[in-house]
């Protein structure tokens, strides 16, 4: 990934230092890389951002002026608590997707940080959009807990460039204004049906039932974690017995995957 295209997409951000009595001795610009660097690289404090750049001063300088050297943990604490979170969070973002143009699969998936709950705080819960081809993390949004799922993936939309990709969502986004919203940012849709929208899911699942020999079908085969897998899918492109498709926006097909897992003795 071309860090010249992070350093311009960082100049957008507000200098958060008063720059007008000559007291400014390192560059924003390098304090950011220096220190997602760190935090890329496991690093979780500003005293490590210091060490890490010692540690590869020598690589940084190729990409980076460091007029005066490596900064200290204070002036990473002062500037990374002064910034401000969004327009970090936008160029991050920003750069990301100059990164990805291409056509890609977005997974928008909610999870919770395992070891992030304490006395004072409860489990982190966070709803990202995720790029499996490059592994990339587009961006991210703290929620409450997983309830919360439904109103933070619009906004999750919102933060990130999704036009011309495809977007999947686990069930907790089947719904008709995720739907609507994807379809209106030019985007196409891959949401799992379950119970949680009850009627759509049961005449779509009585339909694969009763037609089931009729459909062409993909059979895999896998082996992983030491137990043979077999998936079966099969998609209908042909869904105009589907009265319900008029209340979905964009919806074009419906598919069944199915699952199952042989364990070895």
């Amino acid at each position: 990934m071309r860090i010249e295209t992070l350093k311009e997409e960082l100049s957008n951000i507000t200098e958060p230092r008063r720059t007008g009595f000559g007291n400014i001795r390192h560059k924003l610009e390098d304090i950011i890389i220096i220190g997602l660097c760190t935090v890329i690289c496991g690093g979780e404090d500003f005293v490590e951002m210091e060490e890490f750049g010692k540690a590869r001063k020598e690589w940084l300088e190729v990409f980076l002026e460091l007029p005066n050297g490596i900064p200290d943990s204070d002036t990473f604490r002062r500037v990374f608590e002064r910034l401000n979170p969004k327009e970090l969070s936008q160029c991050l973002v920003n750069w990301l997707e100059a990164e990805h143009a291409k056509r890609a699969v977005i997974a928008v998936d909610g999870k919770t940080i395992c070891g992030s709950a304490n006395a004072e705080h409860k489990a982190y819960h966070a709803v990202s959009a995720f790029v499996s081809e490059n592994q990339i993390t587009l961006g991210e949004i703290a929620v409450p807990n997983k309830t919360n799922e439904i109103t933070a993936i619009p906004e999750l939309l919102d933060l990130v460039d999704i036009k011309g990709q495809i977007v999947t969502i686990d069930a907790a986004g089947c719904q008709k204004k995720i739907a609507e919203k994807i379809v209106g940012e030019k985007a196409d849709y891959v949401l799992a049906l379950k119970d949680n929208q009850p009627e759509l899911h049961e005449n779509v699942r009585l339909y694969f039932d009763t037609f089931r020999n009729e459909l062409e079908e993909e059979r895999r085969p896998d082996k992983c974690h030491g137990r043979t897998e077999r998936r079966e899918y099969r998609l209908l492109t042909d869904i105009s017995w589907l009265e319900a498709r008029k209340e979905w926006k964009g919806l074009k097909a419906v598919g069944e995957a199915k699952a199952w897992y042989m364990k070895k003795a």
